[in-house]
């Protein structure tokens, strides 16, 4: 029985869809004027492995994660690189579904984007004003008020209140309010614009997720997800918005992600602490950064650093050296081990617990190799079966072991291969001390030898 932890409700409860055998996911996506960092990876991957185990579990699931592709960043880049707002948006997206592919991350069901969304963003925002719940600003803009909506804070836990109070003085005199947040933002000079009961302008972030969720899954859906960061003041703003204008619960279960640390500081562009993928996909294989991040729990802060990440890298070489080798074409799967996957996942996706799972399945698949017995092929379906929902070991296990870097270095397999030959016609030959030193060399440079009763040598990165 799978259980989720609720931001809303503070606390895991157990799932239940709006309608049987069906689930709606909604995860704010990225916003498109730079590479995606490791952070940004994170909700790619959390959220695909999510998507992946619903799957799994029989629900028919449809998972939409939006693009926001107008936004002041995205402006300024823009014209920061003397480019159209398009040129750059369209350049950082395939960027971004690159980054993706290459880390298994399979693509969302839907993909809106805020761009394409313009005339429900301006249906919402019209509805809200007709409500009284928006209202224009004597600078042209429309805000939201916030203190027109009873529930604000529910999310967050936060007392409407005491951010009144927390707040200082605001100099926008725009608002009615210090709070109130803005719904449409009307047009500068040399800005992209869009026509609007209001006059030329363009949304704000806030409205543009709750248009584009509740166009592609309704008004009321299952599951909402992003980094913790959203959950004040984005999603608790999503809440005011899409109630607001439906009169309907807007979401049953909220899931959050925690975030990608350096040094005891989040992860962010606006700091300047972050690692594009791109950038740790020149040190390390794109598996190993998918294995990192289902290391802690999706909830837990993530520590990033290369001792992770070599960590990540052992871990996963000791599943593939399990694997190689082995055939688990028409085998059973062991009833044992996918149950106590099964209980890790139903635990709000405690994938951890399930890593833990596929390290004693390799355990045992190794002893099962050494015992020559007839329940290798059935560990190696299983470990491929298991490793498959969470998107890791689908690979060839030599592709694994014998690729990547080690010691800064591409490794360079011809070199290698020749080096192993000359080791075993050193060994032929009885020459025991070259074929020692053969072997030592290369453990130096970070391949590891492995003889094999038959006097062959396969190899591998340490």
């Amino acid at each position: 029985m799978l259980k989720i932890y609720n931001t809303l409700a503070r606390k895991k409860e157990i799932f239940s869809p709006r309608v049987e055998g069906k689930v709606g996911l909604y995860v704010c996506g990225m916003t498109v004027y730079d590479y995606c960092h490791v952070g940004h990876a994170r909700v790619m991957v959390v959220f695909d492995t999510v998507a992946r185990y619903f799957r799994y579990s029989g629900y028919e699931l449809t998972y939409v994660r939006n693009i926001t592709d107008i936004d002041d960043k995205i402006i300024q880049r823009a014209h920061e690189q003397g480019v159209s707002l398009i040129e750059l948006t369209e350049r950082f997206i395939e960027a971004m579904h690159e980054d993706e592919r290459a880390l298994s991350v399979l693509p969302p069901d839907i993909e809106p984007k805020a761009t394409q969304s313009i005339p429900d963003i301006i249906a919402m925002i019209e509805i809200l004003c007709a409500k009284d719940l928006a209202y224009v600003g004597n600078n042209g803009d429309v805000f939201y008020a916030v203190t027109k909506f009873k529930h604000y804070g529910k999310l967050s836990g936060k007392n409407l209140d005491d951010l009144q109070a927390g707040e200082r003085v605001d100099v926008d005199l725009a608002k009615r309010n210090p709070l109130d947040f803005v719904l449409w933002k009307m047009a500068k000079e040399n800005e992209p614009a869009w026509p609007s009961p209001w006059g030329l302008g363009r949304p704000g972030w806030h409205i543009e997720c709750s248009a584009m969720s509740t166009c592609c899954l309704g008004n009321s859906f299952d599951i909402h997800g992003g980094g913790m960061d959203l959950q004040f003041p984005h999603h608790e703003n999503e809440i005011a918005q899409s109630e607001g204008a439906t009169g309907e619960k807007f979401v049953n279960v909220w899931m959050h992600n925690g975030f990608v640390r350096i040094n005891e500081e989040k992860m962010s562009k606006s700091l300047g602490n972050f690692f594009t993928v791109r950038e740790v996909l020149k040190q390390y294989q794109p598996e190993i950064i998918r294995f990192f991040i289902l290391s802690s729990h999706y909830r837990s802060p993530l520590n990033y650093s290369d001792e992770q990440l070599n960590d990540a890298r052992l871990a996963l070489t000791r599943l593939y050296t399990a694997l190689r080798g082995c055939d688990g074409e028409n085998a059973d799967i062991d009833a044992a081990y996918k149950a106590r996957f099964e209980a890790a996942m139903d635990d709000d996706f405690n994938t951890p617990v399930a890593l833990s799972v596929l390290f004693d399945l390799a355990r045992e698949l190794n002893a099962a190799k050494e015992a020559k017995s007839e329940k290798v092929k059935d560990l190696v379906a299983t470990l491929r079966l298991l490793g498959g929902l969470l998107g890791i070991v689908q690979g060839d296990a030599d592709d694994f072991l014998k690729s990547g870097v080690v010691n800064d270095d591409v490794i360079n397999v011809e070199l290698i291969e020749q080096q192993i030959q000359s080791r075993l016609v050193a060994k032929k030959a009885k020459d025991w001390s070259l074929a020692d030193k053969i072997r030592d060399g290369l453990k130096e440079q970070g391949i590891i030898l492995e003889d094999a009763p038959n006097g062959l040598s396969t190899w591998r990165r340490e």
